[in-house]
C-alpha cells in the first residue's frame, strides 16, 4: 500500500512537472528561423499583452519549419491536458492509498468485495487519450476560429461560426448534437425494459421528423433576417420584457439538460471503469468547458466531428460481441416470444395511446425551439445548405440509433444468470437505465466495452458543449447586451459569453450529482419549452400582428394549465383531471395528450388575446393610455412596442 502511495506521489509529481513545462513551452513559443538562417525563440521575450498565443498576426515571423507556431500549439496544449489529468488522478489515487493505508484494519471487512472491484487501467488510458484528442480539436478550432474573427463580428463567430461553416462540418455537428449520450442510453434502455419495448421508442423518428419541418419552415424566416439567436424575433416582436421571460425556460432546459448527461456519464464510467462518478463528471465537464470557451462554435462543431465518427465505429463494432454471446437467445426470436421476459417489440395498450401520441409529438415539435437547433442552421453558409443540413441530420439521427436499438434487444434476450452480473436482472435490481453500459460490460470483450464506453463519452460530449453554447450565447446576446448593457462593446460581449460559460458549466456539474431529481427536472423544463415557447415562435415567424398583450397572457395562461396538470415525478398532484387520468401505485397518471393540448391552447390564447387587444384599442373601446406597449397607433394597428427597445 505504502509502494502504491509512493508511485502515485511519483505520477502526481510528473504530471505537475509535464504541466509546467508544457505552459512554459506554450508561453516561450517554438524555435524557428525568422528569415535569416538563425534559429531563436522569437517570442520568448513577448509581454502577456502582446503574447503571439493572442496575436495571431505575429505567426508571420517564423518562416521555416512550415507551420511550426501551430505545431508547438496543438503539441503543448496536448501535453497540457494529459499532465492536468495525469496529475489529478495520481493525486486523488495518493488520497486514496494513504485513507487505505491509514485505515486498513476498519476496512478489511470490505476486502472480498473491493477484490470485485478493479480500477481498469486500460480504459482509463483509452479515455484519457480520447479526451486529450478531443481537447487539441478543440483548441486547434479555436486557432482556427481567431483567425477568421477578423472578418467579422466576434460574437457572433462564436455563436454562428460567421455564418460560413462548412457543409459537411455543420452536417456532422447537428447529427451529433441530437446523438447524445441520453439519445443512445435512452434508446437502449426503451427497448430493453419489459413494458415498453420498440414501439415506445420514439425519439429517432422524432427528431429526424423534428429536423425536417425545420428545414421546410422555420430555417428560411430565420435566416432572412440574419438573426443570431432564438430568442431574437422574440424579443424583436414582443419586447425585451417576453423576451426575458422567455428565456427562462430553455436556460433552465440546458443546463439541466447538461447536468443530466454529466450523471449519465459517470455512472456509465462507474460500471465499466470502477471509478467515482464524480470524478468523471469533474473531468468530462472540465474538457467540454475548456474548448468551448476557447473556440464557440468552431470548437464544438470540429469536436462533432470526431465524437460522431467515434460513436458509429464504437457501437457498431460493440453489437456482434453481444448479439453472438453464449447468453444471448436470438433477438429475432425474442422479438415476438417471450423468453426471459416479455418480447422487446412491445405494445401500446389502447388506453395508452393518447400518451404515446402526446410525447411523439412532444419530441417532434418541442424539439425545435431550442437554440442548439438554430445555432446549426444559422451557421451555413447559405439557406439551401441550411435546409439540407436540417433534412440530411435528421437522416444521420435516425441511423445512429440502430446499435442502440440493437443492444436493447440483446439485453432483453439475455440469461443475466449465466453472466458475472447474475440475478435479479437489471429491471429487477432498479438499473434499467444503465442497460447499455451493463450490456458493453458484461457481454463483451473488455477491449470493446471500452470503445464503447468511449463513445458514450463521445455522445455526452457532443450534446453537453451544445447546451453550454447555447445557454451562454443567448444569455450574452440577448439578455446582457440587449437589456442589461445596450451600449455593450464586443469584447464585453465575447468576455460575458465566456464567463457565463463557465458559471453554467460549473452549475450544471453541481447538479449532476443529483442525477434522479435533475433528469426530471430536465423533462419538465423541456415541456415547459415545447407548451410555452414554441407557440410564441410559431407566432412570431408565421402569424402577422400578435403582439406584447398576447403573448403574455399566452405564457402565463400555458404555464398555469401546464402546472395544474400536476408532475408525479416531482410528487406535484394534479389540480386538473383530463380524461383517462387514474391513479397508479398512489400517484396519478395523466393519460390524455395534456401537454399537446396545453400548447394549443397556448397559441390560441396568444392569436386571441393579440387581435382582441388591439381590435378593442383601435375602436377607442379601451382608453389609448392603457396601451402600455403602444401596440397601437394613429395609422397603424400595430408597432412595435417600445418595450422592445
Amino acid at each position: 500500500m505504502l509502494l502504491s502511495v509512493m508511485l502515485a506521489a511519483l505520477g502526481a509529481a510528473g504530471g505537475v512537472y509535464c504541466v509546467v513545462i508544457s505552459s512554459l513551452g506554450l508561453i516561450s513559443g517554438p524555435l524557428c528561423d525568422t528569415g535569416d538562417g538563425e534559429y531563436i525563440y522569437p517570442f520568448r521575450n513577448d509581454t502577456s499583452t502582446d503574447n503571439y498565443l493572442f496575436n495571431q498576426t505575429t505567426w508571420s515571423i517564423c518562416k521555416k519549419p512550415e507551420n511550426i507556431i501551430m505545431w508547438n500549439i496543438v503539441l503543448f496544449s496536448l501535453l497540457l491536458g494529459i499532465g492536468t489529468i495525469e496529475a489529478v488522478l495520481c493525486f486523488i489515487q495518493v488520497i486514496n492509498g494513504l485513507i487505505g493505508f491509514i485505515c486498513g484494519t476498519c476496512m478489511r471487512k470490505r476486502k472480498n468485495k473491493l477484490q470485485k472491484m478493479a480500477l481498469n487501467i486500460p480504459g482509463l488510458v483509452a479515455l484519457i487519450v480520447f479526451y486529450a484528442i478531443t481537447l487539441a480539436i478543440g483548441i486547434w478550432a479555436s486557432w482556427k476560429s481567431k483567425k477568421d474573427q477578423k472578418k467579422g463580428k466576434p460574437s457572433e463567430m462564436i455563436i454562428v461560426g460567421g455564418r460560413n461553416m462548412n457543409f459537411f462540418i455543420g452536417l456532422f455537428t447537428a447529427t451529433a448534437t441530437w446523438v447524445g449520450g441520453a439519445y443512445i442510453n435512452g434508446t437502449a434502455e426503451t427497448v430493453y425494459l419489459p413494458t415498453r419495448g420498440l414501439v415506445w421508442v420514439q425519439a429517432p423518428i422524432g427528431f429526424a421528423l423534428s429536423l425536417v419541418i425545420g428545414g421546410l419552415f422555420f430555417v428560411n424566416p430565420m435566416r432572412s433576417k440574419n438573426y443570431v439567436t432564438m430568442m431574437d424575433p422574440l424579443q424583436e416582436t414582443y419586447g425585451n420584457m417576453i423576451g426575458s421571460l422567455l428565456f427562462i425556460p430553455p436556460l433552465i432546459g440546458d443546463i439541466f439538460w447538461f447536468a443530466a448527461i454529466l450523471a449519465s456519464l459517470g455512472a456509465t464510467m462507474r460500471v465499466i471503469l470502477d471509478i467515482r462518478s464524480y470524478l468523471a463528471i469533474i473531468i468530462s465537464a472540465c474538457t467540454v468547458i475548456l474548448y468551448t470557451l476557447l473556440g464557440g462554435l468552431y470548437s464544438v462543431a470540429y469536436t462533432d466531428v470526431i465524437q460522431l465518427i467515434f460513436i458509429m465505429l464504437s457501437l457498431w463494432i460493440c453489437v456482434p460481441f453481444a448479439l453472438l454471446n453464449s447468453a444471448t437467445e436470438s433477438i429475432y426470436y425474442t422479438a415476438a416470444q417471450e423468453s426471459y421476459q416479455a418480447p422487446w417489440i412491445g405494445q401500446v395498450q389502447t388506453e395508452y395511446l393518447g400518451r404515446w401520441l402526446d410525447d411523439f409529438l412532444y419530441l417532434v415539435l418541442g424539439s425545435i425551439p431550442w437554440q442548439i437547433y438554430f445555432q446549426r442552421v444559422l451557421s451555413a453558409s447559405s439557406p439551401r445548405q441550411a435546409r439540407l443540413i436540417s433534412y440530411l441530420s435528421g437522416l444521420g439521427s435516425f441511423l445512429m440509433a440502430i446499435p442502440s436499438v440493437l443492444i436493447g434487444a440483446v439485453a432483453a434476450s439475455t440469461d443475466w444468470n449465466q453472466t458475472s452480473y447474475g440475478l435479479p436482472t437489471p429491471v429487477e435490481r432498479g438499473e434499467s437505465a444503465m442497460i447499455l453500459p451493463l450490456v458493453l460490460h458484461y457481454l463483451c470483450p473488455t477491449y470493446i466495452s471500452i470503445g464503447g464506453l468511449g463513445a458514450i463519452a463521445a455522445a455526452v460530449m457532443s450534446s453537453a458543449d451544445s447546451a453550454l453554447l447555447s445557454a451562454s450565447s443567448m444569455f450574452a446576446h440577448n439578455i446582457y447586451r440587449k437589456i442589461l448593457r445596450k451600449q455593450a462593446t464586443e469584447k464585453e460581449v465575447v468576455c460575458i459569453m465566456r464567463v457565463s460559460m463557465v458559471v453554467f458549466g460549473i452549475a450544471a456539474a453541481g447538479l449532476a450529482f443529483y442525477s434522479h431529481s435533475i433528469y426530471d427536472l430536465w423533462f419538465l423544463s423541456g415541456e415547459l419549452v415545447y407548451a410555452l415557447l414554441f407557440p410564441q415562435l410559431c407566432c412570431v415567424l408565421f402569424i402577422p400582428n400578435t403582439n406584447t398583450y398576447g403573448s403574455a397572457a399566452g405564457f402565463l395562461f400555458g404555464f398555469l394549465l401546464r402546472l395544474l396538470a400536476g408532475e408525479p415525478s416531482l410528487k406535484i398532484p394534479p389540480v386538473i383531471h383530463y380524461p383517462g387520468c387514474s391513479l397508479v401505485d398512489g400517484v396519478y397518471v395523466q393519460l390524455f395528450p395534456f401537454k399537446t393540448f396545453t400548447m394549443l391552447l397556448t397559441l390560441g390564447t396568444i392569436v386571441t388575446v393579440s387581435y382582441l387587444v388591439a381590435f378593442l384599442f383601435k375602436r377607442n373601446i379601451l382608453p389609448r393610455r392603457w396601451d402600455v406597449c403602444s401596440v397601437i397607433e394613429e395609422n397603424s394597428a400595430f408597432t412595435h412596442p417600445p418595450c422592445a427597445r
